[in-house]
Order: structure tokens, then sequence, then C-alpha cells
């Protein structure tokens, strides 16, 4: 079976790279076509949501990749929401619009819904959902926000799958009081505040930094100014195990990176959680502690659902 996999993928966050391996490692019995943002060898760019993409990016090998496939998976994250920009939810919305005209069945897996800060948002991210044949949500509140809207199609409540890709690799050795901080490129003031505040009380031996997109230079920038205030190191992480390792020598960790705080709760670290807004995919984490024979379940409904979709297809 030949599936077009679409993400936001190849932008260089860790928490999406980690996504797109979960669905190429679980489901091996697929023929994987990866859409993605900077495309490498064997992957193929997005379809086209501006003037400058349609002239300088070769889409009509992604039109035919849609084509020649027999299905389209949406593989996780949180696509559907306008929290930084309208245009996102238009242009995942333009995907699944290109899949429906070549008649490919529409499969949205382990996502996020919203929140939504406009209407035009919010349409793009419903009409979406309309035109997909499964949905599976990764936390209560996109549930929530799908079942408001009537649309007479069954939501599957699943979690988010990276959570079942984190394994111990050392001792829980935390002889030194380690504080990990792992902030967006975009931080909000009440993140450094809070962390200034949580190192200014002394109980560190050391506080650590982790740029979970460290090729990225606004989070460059960000992490550096980060540092300054709080006399922090910044270590670049490039891998799950690399953020696996870090999280298990912490003895806190205080995030605004949803994945950064998935892996404190997959690893059994004390952590807090500083949203976006109101709603955001961080805000249900918190619930979840000690929970972690039930979000394993609830990443196993996501797959089987999946896998039944497929086979149905």
């Amino acid at each position: 079976m030949r599936c077009v996999l679409i993400g936001n993928y190849g932008v260089g966050n860790l928490g999406d790279e980690a996504l797109k391996e979960y669905f190429l490692r679980t489901f091996t019995d697929i023929d994987w076509y990866v859409l993605s943002a900077r495309p490498v060898e064997g992957e193929y760019p997005r379809l086209p949501g501006g003037l400058r993409s349609l002239l300088l990016t070769p889409w009509w090998r992604t039109v035919n990749a849609i084509r020649r496939s027999d299905v389209v998976v949406f593989g996780g994250g949180s696509l559907f929401t306008d929290v930084e920009s309208p245009f996102a939810c238009f242009l995942w919305w333009w995907h699944v619009v290109v899949a429906r005209i070549f008649r490919k069945p529409v499969h949205l897996a382990f996502q996020g819904i919203g929140p939504f800060k406009t209407r035009i948002g919010e349409w793009f991210a419903r009409r979406a959902v309309c035109l997909s044949e499964t949905l599976s949500v990764r936390d209560t509140q996109s549930k929530k926000r799908v079942e408001m809207w009537n649309l007479n199609k069954e939501v599957i409540q699943t979690f988010d799958p990276v959570f079942s890709s984190f394994r111990r690799h050392s001792q829980d050795d935390r002889s030194k009081k380690v504080f990990v901080l792992i902030p967006r490129s975009n931080i909000s003031a009440t993140f450094q505040n809070l962390a200034v505040e949580r190192v200014q009380s002394g109980e560190w031996d050391s506080v650590n930094i982790l740029s979970l997109q460290s090729d990225d230079a606004s989070e460059k920038r960000t992490c550096a100014q980060l540092a300054s205030a709080v006399d922090g190191e910044v270590i670049p992480i490039c891998s799950l195990t690399d953020l696996a390792l870090e999280i298990e020598s912490a003895s806190f960790v205080l995030a605004q990176r949803y994945h950064g705080a998935l892996a404190a709760l997959a690893l059994g670290t004390d952590f807090e959680v500083v949203p976006q807004g109101e709603g955001d995919k961080l805000s249900t984490l918190h619930n979840l502690i000690g929970k972690k024979e039930e979000c394993m379940r609830l990443v196993q409904t996501g797959e089987n659902s999946l896998r039944v979709a497929l086979i149905r297809n």
C-alpha cells in the first residue's frame, strides 16, 4: 500500500521529526511518501501555499505522489490550530482538498485540534475534519472541540505516539540538582520570569537549557538570552535519546515545548508546563502524571484504529 504522510516535518523541530519516525518505524508494511517543508532524498515538498512556493518548489511531484497513492495520512502534531497563524489551518486544509480531488481517503491520526483564535482558522480545521474518513485526537480538549461541531463523526481518543518512544538509558542517579528549561523560540514573558524566579531560589547545582529546534536562528537567540538571564548552559538536542538522557538527569523540568514535557511525563521526572494559551496542548499533560499505563493504552488505541482504517482502504 502506498500512503502519503503529511505533517509539520522538515522545519527542524525534534518533536515533529520524532512523529515522522514513529510512522516509518511502526507501519513498516506501508510504502510512505513523506511530505516535508525541506524534503531530503526520497521525500516530497508540501503543496504550494503562496506564490513563492508555487514558483520555487516542484509541487507537481507532490500532486503526482498523491495521485499515485492509495491513502493520505496526516501524522500527528497540532496541525489544525491558529495559535501562531490562521495560515497553518489553510495550508493543511488545502492538502486535504487536493487529496479528495483525487478521491483519496484521508485519515487524521493522533491530531491536536485547536485552540482557535479566529473564525477562519476554525472554519478551515472544521472543513478538513469533515472531509476526512477517520479522526483520532491526542488529547481530551481536542475531542471536546470536535464534538462541539456536531459533525456526526466518530472521534477516537488517543495520545501522542512519541510517548511510546521514550526509553530509560541510565540509572536514576540524581545526586545533583539539575534544573532543566525547555523554551520555545517565541518564549513568553511568563516562562522567563518563572525560570528566573526558580533559579533565584538557589536550590540548583546547575541550569540546563535544552534547544529542541537548535538550527533555528530565532531559537538560538532566545536560548542565548535565557542562558544569560539564568546563568545556564544551552544544550542542543538532536535526537530523542539526547532528550531522554537530559531529562533523566534532571531534578525538575520547566517546559514550553510539548515534546519536552512529554519526555518528562514518560520518564517520571517532575515538571511544570507554561502553556502558550488557555486550553493548548501543554495544558493537558499535568492531568496524566502517574498514568503511564493509560497513556500507553491510548497510544495503542490510536495505532490500532489507523491499522484497521488502512486495511479497509
